[in-house]
């Protein structure tokens, strides 16, 4: 048994001690440190915020698209210049209504059009160096639908009413030509050259040369031959004349003297040829045949 001294020395001892406590949460450096952190974290977000409505409106962003560039139920529009820097595929490309569409390029502007296997079909190209077409065809047509000009692997046809050839040279072919008229601009000559080799003019129902206001010239350097099958040949003028025709020499027996002969007779050799022999009261081819030999 405890004395009176002992109980009281214990309830001493028991009443001098306090309850402990246990603190729950974040205190000192760390508490500092998260503070720290959040409000470092709210102005990245207030930057990125305000960072964000520049762009958008620096960009121009609406509702409708960016800038000037709209989306529309019938596909994009584009306003104002355009810059592409890597390849545009499109189904169609146009204009605004009443309004020209430029293609401008630093070096070429360049048109594919290929199959489902990526082959090339048919290309365009436009470049400092000029401008190429490749394909099967080519065709220009008038607002009408008309064809102007076409091109393919065998032949090139002219639709116009008038094909003018402005060069100084005129227009070169090495091959054939078929034409049903050939004319020249008003008061303008016309010319037909072969510089190197014949030049052949064939028609089955007839070549007709007509100069209206003019003359006609054939000249060349040897023989110039008119030739009728199973016609004739007809010399319809006014006067018909035969320049440089050989004169005929009669003989020493026959010849008149004194006068100056100033009416002549035209002769015909065996051979076609023709020669001028002096008129006189009966025809004086016989006695001036010495060109025949």
């Amino acid at each position: 048994m405890m004395t009176q001294e002992q109980c009281t020395h214990r309830n001493n001892v028991q009443s001098s001690e306090k309850p402990q406590v246990y603190k729950v949460g974040i205190y000192g450096w760390r508490k500092r440190c998260l503070y720290f952190f959040v409000l470092l974290l709210m102005i990245l977000i207030l930057i990125n915020l305000a960072l964000t409505i520049w762009i958008l409106k620096v960009m121009n962003f609406t509702i409708d698209g960016m800038g000037n560039l709209r989306i529309t139920e019938k596909g994009l529009k584009l306003e104002g210049d355009s810059e592409f820097l890597q390849p545009l595929y499109a189904k169609e490309i146009q204009s605004k209504p009443g309004r020209p569409l430029f293609l401008q390029s630093s070096r070429n502007v360049s048109v594919n059009i290929v199959n489902s296997n990526n082959q090339l079909l048919t290309q365009l190209v436009t470049g400092s160096s000029g401008f190429k077409a490749r394909g099967k065809m080519f065709e220009v047509k008038s607002t009408s639908g008309k064809l102007l000009f076409s091109a393919d692997e065998q032949e090139v046809v002219v639709g116009a009413e008038r094909l003018r050839v402005m060069g100084a040279e005129g227009a070169v072919f090495s091959k054939s030509v078929e034409t049903p008229h050939v004319r020249a601009e008003p008061f303008k000559e016309l010319r037909l050259e072969s510089p190197t080799r014949s030049l052949l003019m064939e028609a089955p129902k007839g070549i007709q040369i007509l100069a209206e206001a003019g003359d006609i010239q054939a000249i060349c350097r040897n023989e110039l031959r008119l030739e009728s099958k199973d016609g004739e040949i007809a010399l319809d003028a006014r006067r018909i004349r035969l320049m440089r025709l050989p004169e005929g020499k009669a003989s020493t027996s026959s010849s008149s003297s004194g006068t100056r002969q100033t009416v002549y007779e035209v002769c015909v050799c065996p051979n076609g040829r023709l020669f001028l022999s002096q008129a006189g009261t009966g025809s004086t081819c016989q006695i001036s045949n010495s060109v025949c030999l």
